[in-house]
């Protein structure tokens, strides 16, 4: 796959290349700042981009906003977004700007990079069409907005399958995560998307960025119970 990097941190930058070029990957540029971006991008054509939030030179929101701008040019454009810790507030930006599109999405916390095999298969997945969040920001964006009506219908074991799909699970995964058969998983998965007034499709990350829209920007919100959310990293 051919990757091009957007990360300021020079030691950062660097390991990603290496890990990336080990892993059998390309990396066609790897630049410090989002200084002619769009450009190097019509240049390399890459498979994916992978940003940081906070680049030169104010390191608050270059990068989310790159990557927005990356989308908006080229939706169809995977992008990967490193945050040293949950920017909720650009997650959210990003996912609803995604929302429209079929365009892979990941954003990852920096600190899932130290786990290679994790990292390289996000990296994979995302490449290959899947959306992979980062478990810290399912949990912040379940937790700390007021769910919609539509959300209050779920049940607790529909709003836990709910976040799972969102981190990226497939069905298999969820099943062994919550010792229950796929077929179960399934039942849930259909459940939930119908209270949720979301259209059965083959697209399950535009399911996925729907339901994070509704938590989003959901009105006549009536609080729940907030979901238990597994913490345990892993997006498989």
């Amino acid at each position: 796959m051919r990757i091009l990097i957007c990360e300021d941190s020079a030691l950062l930058r660097a390991g990603l290349v290496r890990l990336l070029e080990d892993a059998g990957h390309e990396v066609v540029a790897a630049l410090p700042d989002a200084g002619g971006l769009e450009d190097r991008v019509a240049e390399t054509a890459p498979d994916l981009c992978i940003l940081d939030v906070r680049l030169p030179p104010t390191f608050t929101d270059e990068g989310i906003r790159a990557a927005l701008a990356l989308r908006a040019s080229d939706p169809a454009l995977p992008v990967l977004v490193l945050s040293q810790y949950v920017e909720e507030r650009y997650a959210s930006d990003l996912i609803t700007a995604s929302a429209t599109g079929r365009a892979a999405l990941g954003y990852l916390l920096k600190d899932r990079v130290a786990d290679v095999a994790e990292f390289l298969d996000a990296v994979g997945r995302i490449g290959a069409g899947a959306t992979v969040l980062d478990p810290e920001v399912v949990a912040q964006l379940l937790t700390r907005r007021a769910l919609d009506e539509r959300m209050s219908r779920l049940t607790e074991r529909e709003r836990t399958v709910l976040a799972l799909i969102a981190e990226g699970k497939s069905n298999q995964a969820i099943a062994a995560t919550l010792f229950i058969s796929e077929a179960a998983v399934e039942k849930h998965i259909t459940s939930l998307f119908a209270k949720l007034g979301l259209e059965q499709d083959e697209h399950g990350n535009r399911r996925v960025l729907a339901a994070l829209v509704h938590w989003e920007h959901g009105s006549g919100a009536s609080p729940t119970a907030a979901p238990t959310t597994p913490q345990n990293g892993t997006n498989r």
